[in-house]
C-alpha cells in the first residue's frame, strides 16, 4: 500500500463521506423517545425467559479535565464525592435490572467505561465491586476490562481493580508528542503510560489495550510514526487507532480546537497506512478499520475462525452475548431492542428515585433490520460475504433480496475495493481502509436526512 500512489488518494477524497461506524445497527441516530412500557416489558419478560450468558457495561461519566477532542459522554468535576451518589444510584439501578435477568445467567463480559472509571477513588472502586457481586452472578471466566486514564490511576487504584476481578485494561494514550498533547489539552508524558503499565502487569493484569488516534491538531506523520515507535516498545496486547472525528455540532468542545493545526489528506491517510503497514512486523495482525492484536491475542484468533464480531465496545469476542448497561446515557443491546438511559445526570438519578428504569431512548430491531446487521456485521467483521451461507442463516435468497445493493457493489469493485465472484464477494486489502463505506450499502436508513451530520467521515 504506497501512500504516494495518487489514485489512493482519489479513492479517500471519493470516499471520504459521513457515515457510521457500526459499533450497532441500526445505529444511535435511529433511536426513538417515543415508545410506550409494552415494549420495554416484552423485552425484559424475554430476558426473564433466558439464562444465557450476558455482558455488563457501566458507564462513569465523571472526568478531572476536558480533553477537547473528546467525544464521550462526560461531566467535567474535580469532586469526588459525587462518585458516592452515583454509585448510590447504580445500585438502585442494579436492583431493578436483576429483577428483570434469569436467577441462573451469569455475566461472561463486564466493562467499565468513561468518562473517566478511574475518576472513582480505590475505595469507590471496591464499593463498585460488591455491587456488582450482590446483583448479578459472576462466570468463571468472565472478561473483566476497564477504561484507564494514566494521569489519574495509582497503584492503589490497580490494585482496587484487581481485587474486584479486573482482568483486561484499556489505556488513553492517544498521542505521545508534547505538542499535540498541548494542543487538545491533554498533558500525559509518556512516563505515565509507562509506569501505569508496569504497575498493571506487577499486579497481573496483563492484557493491556492502548488507545491512540490521528488526524489530531499538530500530528504530522513524522510525529505518529514516533508515536507508533514509543507505545510498540510497552508491548500492549491490542490497539486501537482511531480516526479522529471532528463534529463540533454536537461535540462543542471540539470548536476549542483550531482547525488549522489538523494535519493534511493525505498526512492523515499516511498515518493509518504506516500503522497497517508496520505494526504486523512488531507481531500485531490488523483485525479490520481501527483495531490491531498481537497474533496470539483472542482478537486475532476469532479473526482467522470467523468468529470476529462487533458490538457498542467495538470489535470483540464475546459480541454474542446481551449487553446490559447501567449509568447515564449507557446503551443496552438485545436482540430485539436497543435501549438508551438518559443523558441528563438529574433526570437519570430523578427517574430511579421514582422506582424507575432510566430509559430515553429505544431502537426496536424489524426482521429487516436483524438481516440487514448481520450483513453489515459480516462486512465489518469477515471481509467476505459468501451469498449462500447467509442465505442459509437468514432463511431469504441473498441475490434477490440484495439486488439493489449488488448493483452498487459494481462501482466499488470498479474502484478495486472488493472483487465480486459468483458465489458472493471479497473485500481487498485497499478495501480494508473504506470498510464503513461497504458496509453503507446496506444500509436502509442512510437515506434520511439526519445522517450527514450526525456522522463522523468514514476515512
Amino acid at each position: 500500500m504506497n501512500l504516494l500512489k495518487e489514485d489512493l488518494l482519489d479513492l479517500v477524497r471519493k470516499y471520504n463521506v459521513p457515515g457510521p461506524r457500526y459499533t450497532s445497527y441500526p445505529t444511535a441516530v435511529q433511536f426513538s423517545e417515543e415508545f410506550d412500557g409494552t415494549q420495554l416489558e416484552k423485552n425484559y419478560e424475554r430476558r426473564r425467559e433466558s439464562s444465557n450468558p450476558l455482558s455488563l457495561y457501566i458507564h462513569i461519566p465523571f472526568c478531572f479535565s476536558l480533553c477537547w477532542y473528546c467525544g464521550c459522554t462526560k461531566i467535567i468535576t474535580k469532586d469526588r464525592g459525587r462518585g458516592d451518589v452515583y454509585l448510590d444510584y447504580l445500585e438502585k439501578e442494579m436492583q431493578l435490572v436483576s429483577e428483570t435477568i434469569h436467577p441462573n445467567a451469569q455475566l461472561k463480559q463486564i466493562h467499565f467505561g468513561g468518562g473517566t472509571p478511574t475518576f472513582l477513588n480505590p475505595e469507590q472502586i471496591r464499593r463498585l465491586g460488591k455491587l456488582i457481586n450482590n446483583h448479578f452472578s459472576m462466570h468463571s471466566d468472565v472478561e473483566f476490562s476497564v477504561e484507564i486514564d494514566p494521569r489519574t490511576c495509582s497503584e492503589e487504584h490497580i490494585i482496587a481493580l484487581k481485587e474486584i476481578g479486573c482482568n483486561r485494561a484499556s489505556l488513553g494514550v492517544q498521542d505521545t508528542n508534547e505538542e499535540v498533547q498541548k494542543a487538545i489539552r491533554r498533558i500525559q508524558p509518556f512516563e505515565v503510560t509507562k509506569e501505569v503499565t508496569a504497575q498493571l502487569r506487577k499486579h497481573g493484569i496483563n492484557s493491556i489495550n492502548f488507545d491512540l488516534i490521528y488526524g489530531l491538531p499538530k500530528q504530522n506523520l513524522s510525529s505518529f510514526k514516533q508515536t507508533i515507535n514509543d507505545v510498540v516498545t510497552l508491548t500492549p496486547d491490542r490497539f486501537a487507532i482511531y480516526s479522529y472525528a471532528h463534529i463540533p455540532s454536537i461535540m462543542p468542545s471540539q470548536k476549542l480546537l483550531n482547525e488549522a493545526d489538523f494535519p493534511s489528506t493525505p498526512d492523515k491517510l499516511g498515518m493509518l497506512v504506516h500503522a497497517i503497514e508496520t505494526l504486523p512486523a512488531s507481531g500485531y495482525s490488523y483485525i479490520g478499520m481501527d483495531h490491531f492484536a498481537k497474533d496470539t491475542d483472542e482478537l486475532s484468533i476469532a479473526l482467522k475462525e470467523g468468529t470476529l464480531q462487533r458490538n457498542f465496545q467495538g470489535y470483540s469476542t464475546n459480541a454474542e452475548l446481551e449487553m446490559i448497561a447501567l449509568g447515564m446515557s449507557s446503551i443496552s443491546q438485545g436482540p430485539d431492542l436497543y435501549i438508551q438511559n438518559d443523558k441528563d445526570l438529574s433526570t437519570y438519578y430523578n427517574t430511579l428515585d421514582s422506582g424507575k428504569l432510566p430509559v430515553k431512548k429505544i431502537a426496536r430491531l424489524t426482521a429487516e433490520d436483524k438481516i440487514r446487521k448481520a450483513v453489515i456485521m459480516h462486512v465489518m467483521c469477515r471481509g467476505e460475504i459468501h451469498f449462500d451461507d447467509i442465505s442459509d442463516k437468514l432463511s431469504i435468497s441473498f441475490r434477490d433480496h440484495f439486488y439493489e445493493e449488488l448493483e452498487q457493489l459494481k462501482q466499488l469493485e470498479a474502484d478495486g475495493l472488493l472483487v465480486l465472484v459468483p458465489t458472493g464477494f471479497n473485500i481487498t486489502p485497499i478495501g480494508r481502509l473504506f470498510l464503513r463505506n461497504i458496509a453503507m450499502v446496506f444500509d436502509e436508513y442512510l437515506t434520511k436526512a439526519r445522517h450527514k451530520s450526525a456522522y463522523s467521515k468514514t476515512v
